[in-house]
């Protein structure tokens, strides 16, 4: 049985201009670990500045959430991309939002890939590895957030980086442990209840019912509440109520 203690991280910072996405200062508020666009599928310097100094404010965790270049497809879109190009767009991405930390008195603590990079990296071993080796190369002593149980944790693991296994709420399992894709039905988990129950049927036995009955070994280190989905805020606050009743311990990572 896993430890009754998990991280809930939030993907946030992704407006950008004149445009807003998510309530970021509120989640901020119920989560212990805030991974922030850095301007290739969302977010801008105003907005990662912003939203690093009211993380750190709350004593939240500060991530960097490195995507593909693509603002239009809110990074969402899988593109033909070699793991030397992953890697320069990783370490551009992360070094920015390590300087904003810097900047206000802190420190970046870890990297989560977004959207399309991140799935394209659970199950691409040279993808994988280019991500890792980016965070390695910018600095060592932050840790990588994945998909639990993917190539992206064997990569981490592989080049000595703290891999944290990460598991959703929101989202539902295939039965090879990967997240349903988006555009199929049932892929998105709307009921906070349903929810909880996975998330609580994750970190107290370490396994996941998938969309088609088989229940999926998981290790449960973080769990990502999706900033920009409709009714964000009051999906958090349910998830994190439910599981502190529960008697799961919430902390950062």
């Amino acid at each position: 049985m896993t430890a009754r203690r998990i991280d809930l991280n939030c993907d946030m910072g992704e407006g950008y201009g004149a445009w807003t996405m998510g309530d970021d200062l509120a989640l901020l508020d119920h989560v212990t670990s805030a991974n922030i666009a850095c301007g290739f599928h969302a977010g801008d310097a105003m907005t990662m500045q912003r939203v690093v100094a009211a993380a750190f404010a709350r004593g939240v965790h500060v991530g960097a959430h490195p995507s593909l270049p693509d603002l239009q497809g809110f990074g969402r879109r899988v593109m033909r991309v070699s793991p030397a190009e992953v890697h320069a767009m990783v370490v551009y991405q992360v070094g920015a939002l390590a300087a904003f930390a810097r900047a206000a008195g802190g420190k970046l603590s870890h990297v989560k890939a977004h959207g399309a990079l991140y799935n394209m990296a659970a199950q691409d071993a040279a993808l994988a590895d280019a991500i890792a080796r980016a965070v390695r190369d910018v600095d060592p002593t932050l840790a990588l957030f994945g998909l639990a149980g993917s190539l992206q944790i064997a990569a981490a693991e592989q080049l000595g980086l703290r891999a944290v296994s990460e598991v959703f709420a929101d989202r539902s399992y295939q039965d090879d442990g990967s997240l349903t894709p988006r555009g199929q039905p049932g892929a998105m988990i709307e009921d906070a209840e349903v929810a909880a129950a996975q998330v609580r049927r994750m970190v107290e036995q370490g396994s996941v019912r998938a969309v088609g009955g088989k229940d999926v070994p998981v290790r449960a280190d973080t769990l990502c509440i999706h900033g920009d989905q409709p009714g964000a805020l009051a999906f958090a606050r349910k998830i994190r109520t439910a599981l502190e009743d529960a008697g799961i311990d919430i902390r950062a990572v």
